[in-house]
């Protein structure tokens, strides 16, 4: 289970009496299920009073404020890639974001590390992005393959996000998934570095990307 903050560390005694920081605890899931849930609006008023981190540190996915994963320079690379080989496809009408917040309403805020957007980027100089607006969201996946295979799949998919991308570079593959319902995505299927993956917009085929582009 993610780590659940905002958590401060907690004064331990140590062998000769002295008070020493540790680092906090990951909840037990007896103390996880009686965790209080964060609406998007809660979520964004913590960020704004600055009682949480900056966002650039924390998501919230299904409610519960996680901390983002470090991001290693395979993770840096496969992020750049993605965005270079998805910028050379993307037609007219569209933008790729990188790493911004995306509203799944009502519990979820996650920041994905790449999404292709409907409109312009000015188009959100007033509101967030929305689930609705996205055509295909992408996350690269290390340390993070477990949240990313399972608790992601099922907010993307609960908002209604057409595709859903895991660049796996545990396995080196990427992990299509389509078709989403409330309870996650009911299609997947996995390409190895041989293999190019269509890419999705609005029901029809606007390009081809080869695997092997975004693996670093």
């Amino acid at each position: 289970m993610p780590t659940v903050i905002p958590s401060t560390p907690v004064a331990i005694e140590g062998t000769n009496g002295e008070s020493t920081r540790g680092a906090p605890r990951t909840p037990s899931v007896a103390l996880a299920a009686c965790a209080r849930r964060l609406t998007i609006a809660e979520y964004d008023r913590l960020i704004e009073s600055g009682l949480l981190p900056s966002g650039d540190k924390v998501e919230l996915v299904a409610g519960m404020v996680i901390d983002k994963m470090g991001r290693n320079r395979p993770h840096i690379q496969a992020v750049k890639r993605g965005l270079e080989a998805l910028t050379k496809v993307l037609p007219a009408g569209w933008h790729v974001a990188k790493e911004d917040p995306v509203a799944v309403p009502e519990w979820s805020k996650p920041e994905p590390d790449l999404a292709i957007v409907r409109g312009a980027v000015g188009d959100y100089d007033d509101r967030d992005v929305t689930a609705a607006d996205i055509a295909l969201v992408v996350e690269v996946a290390d340390s993070s393959l477990a949240i990313d295979q399972v608790d992601k799949a099922r907010v993307y998919a609960a908002g209604g996000i057409p595709t859903y991308w895991i660049v796996n570079l545990v396995e080196r593959r990427l992990e299509v998934h389509t078709d989403p319902g409330p309870e996650g995505y009911r299609a997947v299927r996995t390409l190895s570095a041989g293999n190019q993956v269509p890419v999705v917009v609005e029901q029809g085929v606007v390009g081809l990307v080869a695997v092997s582009d975004i693996l670093p």
